[in-house]
Protein backbone atom coordinates (compact mmCIF):
# COMPACT_ATOMS: atom_id res chain seq x y z
CA UNK A 1 0.00 0.00 0.00
CA UNK A 2 1.64 3.17 -1.05
CA UNK A 3 1.80 6.25 1.60
CA UNK A 4 -1.29 8.62 0.02
CA UNK A 5 -3.46 5.11 0.51
CA UNK A 6 -1.89 4.67 4.08
CA UNK A 7 -2.86 8.44 4.93
CA UNK A 8 -6.31 7.62 4.36
CA UNK A 9 -7.08 4.37 5.42
CA UNK A 10 -4.88 4.25 8.57
CA UNK A 11 -6.42 4.11 12.17
CA UNK A 12 -9.89 3.95 10.95
CA UNK A 13 -12.54 1.46 10.88
CA UNK A 14 -16.16 2.67 9.38
CA UNK A 15 -17.63 -0.48 10.34
CA UNK A 16 -16.70 -0.45 14.04
CA UNK A 17 -18.62 3.22 14.16
CA UNK A 18 -21.82 2.79 12.89
CA UNK A 19 -20.40 3.47 9.13
CA UNK A 20 -18.83 6.83 10.16
CA UNK A 21 -15.60 7.58 8.18
CA UNK A 22 -13.74 9.49 11.06
CA UNK A 23 -13.26 7.70 14.43
CA UNK A 24 -15.28 9.67 17.02
CA UNK A 25 -14.29 11.82 19.63
CA UNK A 26 -13.86 10.26 22.74
CA UNK A 27 -14.40 12.33 25.84
CA UNK A 28 -13.45 10.35 28.89
CA UNK A 29 -11.66 9.77 32.12
CA UNK A 30 -13.64 7.32 34.21
CA UNK A 31 -14.68 4.45 32.70
CA UNK A 32 -17.62 1.97 34.40
CA UNK A 33 -17.16 -1.87 34.41
CA UNK A 34 -20.37 -4.14 35.46
CA UNK A 35 -18.34 -6.52 37.65
CA UNK A 36 -15.44 -6.74 39.44
CA UNK A 37 -14.28 -9.75 37.32
CA UNK A 38 -14.81 -7.73 34.11
CA UNK A 39 -12.77 -5.16 35.83
CA UNK A 40 -10.15 -7.38 36.79
CA UNK A 41 -10.02 -9.15 33.29
CA UNK A 42 -9.57 -5.89 31.78
CA UNK A 43 -6.37 -4.46 33.93
CA UNK A 44 -4.91 -8.21 33.10
CA UNK A 45 -5.19 -8.15 29.80
CA UNK A 46 -3.46 -4.27 29.83
CA UNK A 47 -0.61 -5.62 31.80
CA UNK A 48 -0.40 -8.26 29.04
CA UNK A 49 0.05 -5.09 26.28
CA UNK A 50 -3.54 -5.63 25.35
CA UNK A 51 -5.37 -2.51 24.01
CA UNK A 52 -8.62 -1.99 26.77
CA UNK A 53 -10.30 0.65 27.29
CA UNK A 54 -10.05 0.82 31.33
CA UNK A 55 -9.28 5.17 31.92
CA UNK A 56 -9.27 7.64 29.77
CA UNK A 57 -5.26 8.63 30.27
CA UNK A 58 -4.35 5.21 29.20
CA UNK A 59 -5.92 5.44 25.68
CA UNK A 60 -9.23 5.49 23.79
CA UNK A 61 -10.42 4.66 20.06
CA UNK A 62 -9.59 8.28 19.23
CA UNK A 63 -6.04 8.54 20.53
CA UNK A 64 -5.46 4.81 18.95
CA UNK A 65 -6.47 6.04 15.36
CA UNK A 66 -3.99 8.66 15.17
CA UNK A 67 -1.48 6.26 17.08
CA UNK A 68 -1.67 3.59 14.32
CA UNK A 69 -1.75 5.89 11.42
CA UNK A 70 1.47 7.70 12.43
CA UNK A 71 3.01 3.68 13.55
CA UNK A 72 1.94 2.60 10.04
CA UNK A 73 3.00 5.56 8.27
CA UNK A 74 6.51 5.58 9.65
CA UNK A 75 7.28 1.57 9.67
CA UNK A 76 7.37 1.63 13.46
CA UNK A 77 5.64 -1.11 16.14
CA UNK A 78 3.28 1.73 18.00
CA UNK A 79 3.31 4.86 18.90
CA UNK A 80 2.19 7.18 22.16
CA UNK A 81 0.56 10.70 21.73
CA UNK A 82 1.77 13.62 23.90
CA UNK A 83 0.77 17.02 24.64
CA UNK A 84 3.27 18.60 22.42
CA UNK A 85 6.23 17.74 20.46
CA UNK A 86 8.70 19.19 23.34
CA UNK A 87 7.38 16.59 25.58
CA UNK A 88 7.40 13.85 23.20
CA UNK A 89 11.28 14.55 22.65
CA UNK A 90 11.59 14.29 26.27
CA UNK A 91 9.66 11.49 27.21
CA UNK A 92 11.37 9.26 24.83
CA UNK A 93 15.05 10.17 26.41
CA UNK A 94 13.53 9.78 30.01
CA UNK A 95 12.42 6.32 28.89
CA UNK A 96 15.96 5.23 28.17
CA UNK A 97 17.91 7.13 30.67
CA UNK A 98 19.06 6.59 34.28
CA UNK A 99 21.28 8.51 36.87
CA UNK A 100 25.20 7.70 35.85
CA UNK A 101 24.03 7.01 32.06
CA UNK A 102 25.24 9.17 29.11
CA UNK A 103 24.07 10.48 26.25
CA UNK A 104 25.29 11.90 22.74
CA UNK A 105 23.63 14.82 21.75
CA UNK A 106 23.89 16.08 18.15
CA UNK A 107 25.05 19.98 18.64
CA UNK A 108 22.50 21.18 16.04
CA UNK A 109 19.64 19.71 18.15
CA UNK A 110 16.12 21.99 18.62
CA UNK A 111 17.01 24.38 20.99
CA UNK A 112 14.15 23.33 24.33
CA UNK A 113 16.28 19.94 24.02
CA UNK A 114 19.44 21.15 24.85
CA UNK A 115 17.79 23.09 27.30
CA UNK A 116 16.33 19.49 28.74
CA UNK A 117 19.02 18.25 28.60
CA UNK A 118 21.47 20.53 30.55
CA UNK A 119 18.88 22.02 33.33
CA UNK A 120 16.95 18.77 33.42
CA UNK A 121 18.80 15.87 32.95
CA UNK A 122 21.79 16.91 34.92
CA UNK A 123 19.93 17.24 37.67
CA UNK A 124 19.25 13.68 37.80
CA UNK A 125 23.04 12.49 37.40
CA UNK A 126 23.16 12.34 33.80
CA UNK A 127 25.56 13.42 31.79
CA UNK A 128 25.46 14.41 28.13
CA UNK A 129 28.21 14.92 25.24
CA UNK A 130 27.52 17.08 22.22
CA UNK A 131 28.83 16.16 18.96
CA UNK A 132 29.57 17.64 15.26
CA UNK A 133 26.44 16.37 13.50
CA UNK A 134 28.10 15.62 10.41
CA UNK A 135 29.95 13.35 12.51
CA UNK A 136 29.48 10.19 10.22
CA UNK A 137 30.34 6.52 11.75
CA UNK A 138 33.28 8.45 13.31
CA UNK A 139 30.96 9.24 16.38
CA UNK A 140 31.98 5.17 17.67
CA UNK A 141 34.83 7.29 19.37
CA UNK A 142 32.20 9.22 21.88
CA UNK A 143 30.75 6.18 22.74
CA UNK A 144 31.30 5.19 26.13
CA UNK A 145 30.02 2.01 28.05
CA UNK A 146 27.76 4.29 29.96
CA UNK A 147 26.39 5.65 26.98
CA UNK A 148 22.62 4.84 26.62
CA UNK A 149 20.98 6.96 23.59
CA UNK A 150 22.66 8.72 20.73
CA UNK A 151 20.24 11.52 19.83
CA UNK A 152 19.85 12.78 15.63
CA UNK A 153 18.08 15.18 13.96
CA UNK A 154 18.12 15.30 10.40
CA UNK A 155 18.29 18.02 8.97
CA UNK A 156 19.48 19.94 11.79
CA UNK A 157 17.56 22.75 13.60
CA UNK A 158 17.66 25.93 12.63
CA UNK A 159 21.54 25.63 10.43
CA UNK A 160 20.11 22.24 8.30
CA UNK A 161 23.19 19.49 8.56
CA UNK A 162 22.51 16.18 6.97
CA UNK A 163 23.13 13.32 9.38
CA UNK A 164 24.58 9.88 8.30
CA UNK A 165 21.65 8.17 10.02
CA UNK A 166 22.46 4.70 8.96
CA UNK A 167 26.10 4.82 9.86
CA UNK A 168 25.44 6.80 13.37
CA UNK A 169 22.86 3.97 13.65
CA UNK A 170 25.16 1.17 13.11
CA UNK A 171 27.76 2.99 15.53
CA UNK A 172 25.00 2.91 18.21
CA UNK A 173 24.11 -0.45 17.79
CA UNK A 174 27.68 -2.18 18.15
CA UNK A 175 27.96 -0.37 21.79
CA UNK A 176 24.53 -1.30 23.00
CA UNK A 177 22.94 2.19 22.60
CA UNK A 178 19.80 3.17 21.19
CA UNK A 179 19.15 5.82 18.45
CA UNK A 180 16.27 8.37 18.93
CA UNK A 181 15.80 10.56 16.24
CA UNK A 182 13.42 13.72 16.21
CA UNK A 183 11.50 13.23 12.10
CA UNK A 184 9.95 16.56 12.31
CA UNK A 185 10.93 18.02 9.82
CA UNK A 186 10.66 15.35 6.82
CA UNK A 187 7.33 13.76 8.72
CA UNK A 188 7.08 9.92 8.20
CA UNK A 189 6.36 10.42 4.63
CA UNK A 190 10.17 11.90 3.65
CA UNK A 191 11.77 9.97 5.70
CA UNK A 192 11.50 6.29 7.04
CA UNK A 193 13.44 6.36 10.20
CA UNK A 194 13.58 2.43 11.20
CA UNK A 195 14.27 1.42 7.66
CA UNK A 196 17.63 3.71 8.73
CA UNK A 197 18.27 2.12 12.14
CA UNK A 198 16.84 4.47 14.45
CA UNK A 199 15.46 2.81 17.45
CA UNK A 200 12.54 5.70 18.74
CA UNK A 201 11.18 8.44 16.54
CA UNK A 202 9.98 11.46 18.08
CA UNK A 203 7.98 14.47 15.88
CA UNK A 204 6.03 17.71 16.75
CA UNK A 205 2.62 16.48 15.44
CA UNK A 206 1.86 20.28 15.99
CA UNK A 207 4.07 20.73 12.90
CA UNK A 208 2.88 18.64 9.58
CA UNK A 209 0.61 16.29 10.30
CA UNK A 210 -1.80 19.21 12.38
CA UNK A 211 -0.34 21.41 9.17
CA UNK A 212 -3.01 24.25 9.92
CA UNK A 213 -1.46 25.97 13.55
CA UNK A 214 -4.25 25.31 15.67
CA UNK A 215 -3.48 22.01 17.89
CA UNK A 216 0.16 21.33 20.23
CA UNK A 217 1.15 17.85 19.78
CA UNK A 218 3.69 14.93 20.07
CA UNK A 219 4.27 11.38 18.94
CA UNK A 220 6.65 9.34 19.63
CA UNK A 221 6.81 5.58 17.73
CA UNK A 222 9.26 2.81 18.20
CA UNK A 223 10.55 -0.57 17.38
CA UNK A 224 8.75 -3.83 18.87
CA UNK A 225 12.11 -4.30 20.73
CA UNK A 226 11.81 -0.74 22.58
CA UNK A 227 7.80 -0.54 23.14
CA UNK A 228 7.47 -1.96 26.91
CA UNK A 229 10.55 -0.27 28.20
CA UNK A 230 9.28 3.43 26.82
CA UNK A 231 5.22 3.01 27.30
CA UNK A 232 5.59 1.53 30.91
CA UNK A 233 7.74 5.21 31.65
CA UNK A 234 5.33 6.81 29.47
CA UNK A 235 2.43 5.84 31.48
CA UNK A 236 3.44 6.61 34.44
CA UNK A 237 4.60 10.23 33.94
CA UNK A 238 0.97 10.75 33.11
CA UNK A 239 1.59 11.63 28.89
CA UNK A 240 -1.32 12.04 26.95
CA UNK A 241 -3.14 14.34 25.27
CA UNK A 242 -6.47 16.06 24.90
CA UNK A 243 -9.39 14.56 22.44
CA UNK A 244 -10.37 17.40 20.53
CA UNK A 245 -6.90 18.54 19.68
CA UNK A 246 -6.10 14.79 18.86
CA UNK A 247 -9.10 14.79 16.58
CA UNK A 248 -7.66 17.54 14.50
CA UNK A 249 -4.29 16.02 13.82
CA UNK A 250 -6.13 13.18 12.52
CA UNK A 251 -8.05 15.45 10.38
CA UNK A 252 -4.51 16.97 9.37
CA UNK A 253 -3.00 13.82 8.50
CA UNK A 254 -5.27 12.42 5.86
CA UNK A 255 -4.15 15.67 3.63
CA UNK A 256 -0.22 15.38 5.04
CA UNK A 257 0.60 14.15 1.43
CA UNK A 258 -0.57 17.17 -0.73
CA UNK A 259 -0.04 19.57 1.63
CA UNK A 260 3.90 18.41 2.14
CA UNK A 261 4.57 18.05 -1.55
CA UNK A 262 3.39 21.83 -1.87
CA UNK A 263 5.02 23.07 0.32
CA UNK A 264 8.20 21.04 -0.78
CA UNK A 265 7.93 22.63 -4.73
CA UNK A 266 7.35 25.92 -3.37
CA UNK A 267 9.86 25.97 -0.65
CA UNK A 268 12.56 24.85 -3.28
CA UNK A 269 11.29 27.14 -5.72
CA UNK A 270 11.73 30.02 -3.02
CA UNK A 271 15.55 28.62 -2.17
CA UNK A 272 16.44 28.81 -6.01
CA UNK A 273 15.11 32.46 -5.99
CA UNK A 274 16.98 33.20 -2.84
CA UNK A 275 20.45 31.59 -4.45
CA UNK A 276 20.01 34.42 -6.83
CA UNK A 277 19.57 37.57 -4.88
CA UNK A 278 22.43 39.82 -4.13
CA UNK A 279 21.67 40.53 -0.87
CA UNK A 280 21.60 36.90 0.32
CA UNK A 281 24.99 35.29 1.50
CA UNK A 282 23.99 31.66 1.11
CA UNK A 283 20.62 29.36 1.11
CA UNK A 284 20.97 26.63 3.54
CA UNK A 285 18.53 23.45 2.23
CA UNK A 286 19.24 20.22 1.87
CA UNK A 287 17.38 19.59 -1.32
CA UNK A 288 19.35 21.86 -3.24
CA UNK A 289 21.66 19.97 -5.60
CA UNK A 290 25.08 22.31 -4.25
CA UNK A 291 24.32 22.12 -0.33
CA UNK A 292 26.69 20.21 1.62
CA UNK A 293 23.90 18.28 2.55
CA UNK A 294 22.55 17.02 -0.26
CA UNK A 295 24.01 13.72 -1.09
CA UNK A 296 22.92 12.27 1.91
CA UNK A 297 19.69 13.75 1.27
CA UNK A 298 19.19 12.29 -1.98
CA UNK A 299 19.91 8.80 -0.58
CA UNK A 300 17.97 8.81 2.11
CA UNK A 301 15.19 10.59 1.86
CA UNK A 302 11.83 10.90 -0.10
CA UNK A 303 11.16 14.69 -0.58
CA UNK A 304 11.59 17.98 1.43
CA UNK A 305 9.34 20.19 3.23
CA UNK A 306 9.20 23.96 3.75
CA UNK A 307 11.47 24.94 6.51
CA UNK A 308 14.99 26.16 5.61
CA UNK A 309 17.42 28.91 6.21
CA UNK A 310 19.36 31.55 4.24
CA UNK A 311 22.32 33.99 5.23
CA UNK A 312 22.23 37.49 4.49
CA UNK A 313 25.45 39.50 3.68
CA UNK A 314 26.41 40.80 6.61
CA UNK A 315 23.86 44.02 7.23
CA UNK A 316 23.38 45.75 10.81
CA UNK A 317 19.85 44.72 12.85
CA UNK A 318 17.92 48.09 11.84
CA UNK A 319 18.30 46.66 7.97
CA UNK A 320 17.22 43.52 8.93
CA UNK A 321 14.17 44.56 11.78
CA UNK A 322 13.33 46.84 7.86
CA UNK A 323 13.90 43.77 6.06
CA UNK A 324 11.17 41.63 8.43
CA UNK A 325 8.93 43.92 10.23
CA UNK A 326 6.55 45.14 7.04
CA UNK A 327 6.86 41.45 5.06
CA UNK A 328 2.69 41.01 4.65
CA UNK A 329 2.59 37.74 3.68
CA UNK A 330 5.82 36.54 5.95
CA UNK A 331 4.28 35.99 9.39
CA UNK A 332 7.42 36.28 12.36
CA UNK A 333 6.10 33.21 14.69
CA UNK A 334 8.48 30.56 16.07
CA UNK A 335 6.29 27.43 14.94
CA UNK A 336 5.90 26.37 11.28
CA UNK A 337 4.23 23.34 9.20
CA UNK A 338 0.97 24.99 9.22
CA UNK A 339 -0.26 26.45 5.32
CA UNK A 340 1.12 29.81 6.24
CA UNK A 341 4.63 31.05 5.39
CA UNK A 342 6.64 32.12 8.24
CA UNK A 343 10.06 33.94 8.58
CA UNK A 344 12.41 34.47 11.66
CA UNK A 345 15.84 35.41 12.53
CA UNK A 346 18.17 32.96 14.18
CA UNK A 347 21.72 33.20 15.67
CA UNK A 348 23.00 29.30 16.44
CA UNK A 349 25.93 30.59 18.03
CA UNK A 350 24.10 30.62 21.36
CA UNK A 351 23.54 27.23 20.86
CA UNK A 352 26.68 25.58 19.95
CA UNK A 353 29.60 23.92 22.31
CA UNK A 354 30.79 21.43 20.01
CA UNK A 355 31.37 22.90 16.79
CA UNK A 356 31.25 26.73 16.01
CA UNK A 357 28.61 28.90 14.29
CA UNK A 358 30.28 31.79 12.08
CA UNK A 359 27.70 34.93 12.71
CA UNK A 360 29.07 37.09 10.84
CA UNK A 361 26.51 36.56 8.16
CA UNK A 362 22.54 36.99 9.93
CA UNK A 363 20.83 33.74 9.58
CA UNK A 364 17.13 33.89 8.45
CA UNK A 365 14.75 30.61 9.17
CA UNK A 366 11.69 30.36 6.87
CA UNK A 367 8.66 28.04 6.38
CA UNK A 368 6.78 28.14 2.69
CA UNK A 369 3.49 28.00 3.01
CA UNK A 370 0.62 27.19 0.33
CA UNK A 371 0.29 30.83 -0.64
CA UNK A 372 1.34 31.32 -4.43
CA UNK A 373 5.21 31.46 -5.05
CA UNK A 374 4.75 34.47 -7.02
CA UNK A 375 3.34 36.30 -4.40
CA UNK A 376 5.85 35.07 -2.12
CA UNK A 377 8.60 36.40 -4.12
CA UNK A 378 7.06 39.65 -4.48
CA UNK A 379 6.62 40.42 -0.73
CA UNK A 380 10.23 39.03 -0.28
CA UNK A 381 11.20 41.78 -3.32
CA UNK A 382 10.08 44.42 -0.92
CA UNK A 383 11.32 43.28 2.00
CA UNK A 384 14.95 43.24 0.88
CA UNK A 385 14.36 46.83 -0.85
CA UNK A 386 13.70 48.46 2.71
CA UNK A 387 16.27 46.34 3.58
CA UNK A 388 19.37 47.83 1.32
CA UNK A 389 17.18 51.65 2.15
CA UNK A 390 17.74 50.90 5.38
CA UNK A 391 21.78 50.02 4.71
CA UNK A 392 22.87 53.16 3.10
Amino acid sequence: MKDETKLVVAGRDPEANFGIVNVPVYHASTVLFPTVESREAAHAARAGGERLVSYGRLGTPTTWSLEDAVAQLEGGYRSQVYPSGMAACAGAILAFVKAGDHVLMTDSVYGPVRGFCDKFLKRFGVTVTYYDPLIGAGIKELIRPETRVVYVEAPGSLTFEMQDIPAIAEAAHGKGAKVIMDNTWASPLFFKPFEHGVDVSVQAGTKYIVGHSDVMIGLVTTTEECWGEFVRDANMLGQTAGPDDVYLAQRGIRTLAVRLKQHMENALHIAEWLKGRPEVHSVLHPGLPDDPGHALWKRDFLGASGLFSFRLKSVPKKAIAAFLDDLELFGMGSSWGGYESLILPSDPSHYRTATKWDDANPLIRIHVGLEAVTDLTDDLAAGFARMTAANR
